[in-house]
């Protein structure tokens, strides 16, 4: 089954940083672990499509199978699919926040 890392339990902790919001955690402090969480989903991003690029490079001299390239690079297609809706979502949300009269 294929996983996509982007979202992967193993880098990213969501119990803890609930835990740390509920034991007193400032505002800042929440900010910064969401800020660390979207670099390591970006920088996730950013890997899954070089190892793409690397897999490309290896089936054209004949190292890997076509299917491992093909896998490697749908699941970076994917990654950049699911990055791109999230950043539409986050403007999206951003317009409708600026057009609420108050």
């Amino acid at each position: 089954m294929i996983q996509n890392a982007m979202f992967s339990v193993q880098g990213v902790q969501p119990l803890q940083l609930q835990e740390q919001v509920k034991n007193g955690a400032t505002p800042s402090e929440s900010i910064r672990n969401f800020g660390s969480y979207l670099n390591e989903a970006l920088n996730s991003v950013a890997a899954q499509e070089q190892n793409a690029h690397v897999m490309s490079d290896k089936l054209m001299i004949g190292q890997v199978n076509v299917d491992q390239a093909m896998i490697s690079a749908q699941q970076a297609l994917l990654s950049i699919q699911l990055t791109t809706q999230v950043r539409n979502k986050v403007v999206e949300a951003y317009q409708e926040i600026m057009r609420t009269q108050i």
